[in-house]
């Protein structure tokens, strides 16, 4: 029965891989996601809980959870429930710091936590996981620390509460409770289920194997006894990309052996590389994403180089038979950040229908892009030394619920 389920496991993943280190789709071609709520064991997010959201915020939903970026989740109903009796629950993500400067699909979670606490008015932890980065990348543990606290001040920049906020790295903050719930943790978690869940093989050194215990036990409000006192039992909801499923899928399992809740997770698709939607970017080829460095100039080079069009060959051929808007990376990005639904909806009826050009369409994408970098770089650019030890600094939040 085992070799059964093996056999269906690596079958499924010659189609598609999907975990927190590699995305790739079948043959190069898209990420299918139905498939992956259905090997993930997790649910869409359907219109009934955005319009809860919508009702229990009493403020529009975000741009990204009315178009269905994040589009699964895990109990997300249950942590709705906690708010509408009145009850509190607290947010949890993080930030692998592999890299001086984040791409835009980097900033996508930290955008939606952000509106996440705003409407919710909850605390929030965010994890740079600095050890991780060590262990994958080759890093030294110098250089690691130094990205986390240069990825800190783009998370910053997002504009989080700082009232409400406690960023930690783990190289300078695991021990004392968080560290006795990893070990909890990882008593519960044999070698065959890591090898299982993570796909690790007899090449990869005990660090990675021993790492998971480290990115689940922020999902347990004890991890933290200076934010959470006496609240053992308090819900935690997890806003990420599904390729980090795999961590909580794990944690889920363990949480109620060891005396805690279960997280809650809400769930994004990943955000294209310009050259097409085959998976997550690569931070390997600069060309292949748009990173909050990047000029004015920048920016419209690579969109007008490198974003892959769905329009048609000729102009001709474009006004008869429209651009095919499921593989245009212009409109995808649209999707993301044009703020204006009507307006959207305007571009793809009329670039669908060929009225509007591929290059319109780009000169919009390139604007709406402009503005949204060059906020995040003025934000950026006020975040001091100081601020960042502010927001790291182990400290109770009084006024966090209020």
């Amino acid at each position: 029965m085992a070799n059964e389920q093996q056999k269906r496991e690596v079958g499924e993943e010659e189609e598609q891989v999907v975990n927190p280190w590699e995305v790739t789709a079948k043959d190069g071609g898209k990420i299918d996601y139905d498939k992956l709520i259905e090997k993930f064991g997790c649910q869409r997010l359907d219109r009934s809980l955005v319009d809860r959201v919508e009702r229990l915020t009493d403020r529009p939903a975000h741009v990204f959870l009315r178009r269905g970026v994040f589009f699964a989740h895990r109990d997300f109903n249950e942590i709705l429930d906690v708010y509408e009796r009145g009850e509190k629950f607290y947010l949890y993500t993080g930030r692998g710091p592999s890299s001086e400067a984040l791409h835009l699909g980097h900033l996508v979670p930290f955008m939606f936590t952000k509106y996440l606490q705003d409407a919710f008015k909850v605390p929030l932890v965010i994890q740079l996981t600095d050890d991780e980065k060590c262990m994958w990348k080759n890093l030294s543990v110098e250089e690691s620390k130094r990205l986390a606290r240069e990825n800190a001040k783009d998370i910053i920049a997002c504009g989080f509460d700082i009232t409400r906020t406690f960023i930690f790295s783990d190289f300078n903050y695991v021990g004392g409770v968080f560290y006795e719930n990893m070990v909890k943790v990882a008593k519960c978690v044999t070698f065959n289920k890591v090898v299982g869940i993570f796909g690790f093989t007899q090449e990869d050194h005990i660090g990675k194997i021993s790492f998971p215990p480290v990115q689940a036990v922020p999902s347990f409000p004890s991890s933290f006894p200076h934010l959470f006192p006496g609240k053992d039992q308090l819900r935690c909801l997890i806003p990420c990309a599904i390729d980090q499923d795999p961590y909580f899928r794990m944690t889920r399992d363990v949480a109620p052996r060891i005396g805690y809740q279960k997280p809650a997770l809400i769930e994004s698709s990943f955000f294209p590389a310009l050259q097409g939607e085959t998976g997550k970017m690569s931070a390997s080829d600069p060309n292949s994403a748009i990173y909050v460095t990047d000029s004015s100039k920048d920016i419209k080079n690579k969109v007008n180089r490198y974003a892959f069009s769905g329009g048609q060959d000729s102009i001709e051929n474009h006004r008869k038979y429209g651009a095919n808007l499921e593989v245009d990376i212009p409109v995808k990005y649209l999707n993301f950040f044009l703020e204006d639904d009507a307006e959207l909806e305007h571009i793809k009826k009329e670039y669908g229908a060929g009225r509007m050009l591929t290059g319109e369409v780009k000169k919009c994408l390139i604007q709406v892009l402009s503005e949204l970098v060059e906020r995040h770089r003025q934000a950026r650019a006020a975040v001091t030394d100081e601020m960042v030890d502010a927001f790291m600094a182990v400290r109770p939040l009084p006024n966090m619920f209020s």
